[in-house]
């Protein structure tokens, strides 16, 4: 596995004690692993200081490095029909990354960008930002929206496949007050699902996010 510096030497000398402002604008000059020098701009978390509610994807995806804010894109339109489905008010939601910066592909022909998945190495680089973000927000409940972001948290041998839509108990003692995480299916693969399974992929989707409506 490739080793970064990552993002450590990057955060606000204030600490533990940071704001989401501090950190977004330390985050604009992270360097912690490559990912930077391709990418539009860092794409950081965006939503109430104070969320009782976190979450969490992988990386943000073209539109999102170009506007410089997460889950704006199809992913995100479709996250946002079902938290209001599921009884989330959408604007009473924190939503950010595992990772901050876009990973891509240039197609063969043309300017398309295609997502690829960030390696294990970027996102354990990158995952200092994560973990500031929730002690600054100090959210009940944290969702993780796919395997990366579960990973992000978790550790690697963790399987959404596994404990999907469980309010677990599993940050320990990283942080000041452990949110309770529940794991689920990222937005953009109800999106991939074929035509014949999308809307069952959805209807999980919803289900996992009334749990969590369930436990605020």
């Amino acid at each position: 596995m490739v080793r970064y510096e990552g993002a450590e030497r990057y955060l606000p000398d204030t600490g533990s004690a940071a704001g989401v402002r501090d950190l977004r604008e330390a985050a604009r000059g992270c360097r912690g692993c490559d990912l930077y020098q391709d990418a539009t701009q860092t794409v950081f978390g965006a939503g109430p200081e104070d969320a009782r509610l976190v979450m969490v994807g992988e990386v943000p995806g073209d539109r999102e490095d170009r506007t410089g804010e997460p889950f704006v894109g199809p992913a995100g339109g479709l996250l946002d029909r079902a938290m209001e489905e599921a009884g989330i008010d959408r604007g009473t939601v924190y939503v950010t990354n595992a990772v901050k910066h876009f990973r891509f592909t240039p197609a063969e022909r043309g300017t398309r960008r295609i997502h690829r998945k960030p390696s294990r190495s970027q996102i354990v680089a990158c995952r200092p930002w994560l973990v500031a973000e929730l002690s600054s927000v100090d959210p009940e409940v944290v969702v993780c929206l796919g395997a990366t972001a579960a990973q992000a948290l978790l550790g690697p041998s963790f399987r959404v496949s596994t404990q999907r839509g469980e309010l677990l108990d599993a940050l320990g003692g990283e942080l000041p007050r452990p949110p309770r995480v529940l794991a689920t299916a990222h937005p953009s693969a109800v999106l991939r699902a074929p035509d014949d399974e999308r809307e069952r992929a959805y209807g999980l989707l919803v289900a996992d996010l009334r749990e969590v409506a369930g436990a605020l």
